[in-house]
């Protein structure tokens, strides 16, 4: 039997200051607990023994009762590495002097939030776990890599949904290789792949002479995976005996091989996956309704490619970057009209649909930037996308000239266009003009 090691020590940030919404956001993404300590707070942090803290001095703004509170926490702690964030308005007092000396690193604004989580990464010694291949910078996907991170080392199932493509068996593999399992094996099961007749031998194995050809004992994947994950993909494919038998691994930890009475006791993580309704399934007497809730214990959603914005472009670039480091294609970027294309592309298979058409595109384009007819997209796609920049133009000149009719005006700008004073507002929202600027002009 495997034993699964001890739980692994969380990444700390203690924050002397307030971070922003998107600092917070990229530090959950990266794995880090953040504590934001205020100016009153104690000087002492508060940690677990074995847990791996990095003192963050936010200088930005800093007044003087707060350079004295971070500099004596940092005379405390010295033994913490531990970094310090300073802005270009910052002064040369002799504190600040101070405390940037004490610190192992500095980062001056402005600088990437994105590249935080890194920054606090390299001062600490314990190697990261990557999981890039859960790429993105969209607050969807950070959102994601957050709960990856908080899911990871609580040893409870995740039910993992979304379209068809979105990268649930990538998320799957993120959770074990973030886990404290990651030295055990990680076992992928396709449930609508396997024969139904052979689904019960196939996961949890089978006696000599237990059916025909049976010649030999077999362990089962679950077996095999012992003290490691299963990942169950399209869970709702899985026939209602095999569901039975799950259920029985869920709730007492044992198994019976096919042709055997003696439980075999194993001990895995199981994580399932699925694109269909389980509601719908349990309403129609497919699927289990106890077992639906001994999987749907934790869950995780991946959004579709659509709801990700920027992030289309930057997997796109990503995907192009990787196949050309293994291939020689001529192809180097992504024109205009194609980055457009890709930005209202609806992308119904989702990365998956992306992956495919980027290789493609590298395989077929002639030139150095791919071309929407090469990520077959299509010159109708591309009509469509100059239709709608072109109607975005005439619509921000109209707007602009009213409004400099009317001295910015907004109700006198509505009565002009024939439209509501809310569309002019929105229609600035849109175009980024302000009412009160064109009062001067």
């Amino acid at each position: 039997m495997a034993t699964v090691n001890a739980p692994t020590a969380q990444r700390c940030a203690i924050w002397f200051g307030l971070p922003t919404p998107r600092e917070q956001a990229q530090l959950a993404a990266g794995g880090w607990h953040l504590r934001i300590a205020g100016s009153d707070a104690s000087r002492q942090v508060g940690m677990r023994g074995d847990d791996i803290v990095v003192l963050v001095a936010d200088l930005r703004g800093a007044d003087v009762a707060r350079l004295a509170t971070l500099e004596g926490m940092l005379l405390e702690h010295t033994d913490l590495p531990s970094i310090a964030l300073v802005d270009g308005a910052q002064g040369d007092d002799e504190s600040s002097q101070r405390i940037r000396a004490s610190c192992g690193r500095v980062l001056h604004a402005p600088f990437d939030p994105d590249g935080l989580a890194d920054a606090l990464a390299e001062l600490v010694a314990r190697p990261r776990r990557d999981i890039d291949s859960i790429g993105g910078r969209s607050p969807a996907m950070l959102g994601v890599r957050a709960m990856l991170h908080r899911y990871a080392d609580v040893d409870l199932p995740v039910l993992i949904t979304g379209e068809s493509g979105t990268g649930k068996e990538l998320a799957a593999h993120a959770l074990h290789d973030l886990s404290r399992r990651r030295e055990r094996p990680f076992v992928a099961v396709n449930c609508g792949a396997i024969a139904p007749t052979l689904v019960q031998s196939e996961l949890f194995g089978h006696e000599r002479g237990a059916f025909t050809g049976a010649t030999v004992r077999r362990m089962g994947l679950f077996e095999s995976a012992d003290g490691g994950t299963v990942f169950l993909d399209e869970i709702g494919d899985l026939p209602l005996e095999a569901q039975t038998n799950l259920l029985r691994v869920l709730q007492e930890g044992t198994l019976e091989r096919v042709g055997s009475h003696r439980a075999v006791r194993v001990d895995v993580r199981v994580l399932a996956a699925t694109h269909v309704d389980l509601d719908a399934a349990i309403a129609q007497g497919r699927f289990r309704e106890d077992l639906y809730y001994r999987l749907d214990v934790l869950r995780l959603r991946l959004p579709p490619l659509r709801e990700r914005g920027d992030d289309v472009e930057l997997l796109a670039r990503q995907f192009l970057d990787a196949f050309r480091s293994h291939h020689p294609v001529q192809a180097r970027g992504f024109s205009a009209a194609a980055r457009q294309c890709l930005r209202t592309h609806p992308w119904p298979g989702n990365v998956r649909e992306l992956l495919n058409r980027v290789r493609r595109a590298a395989v077929v384009a002639e030139h150095a930037l791919i071309e929407p007819d090469d990520l077959q997209l299509g010159a109708s796609t591309a009509r469509v996308v100059a239709l709608d920049d072109h109607r975005d133009r005439t619509d921000r000149d109209a707007l602009l000239a009213a409004l400099r009719a009317t001295g910015g005006n907004v109700s006198a700008c509505a009565q002009r266009l024939r439209i509501s004073r809310m569309t002019v507002y929105r229609l600035c929202r849109k175009h980024g003009i302000s009412p009160d600027a064109c009062r001067w002009e």
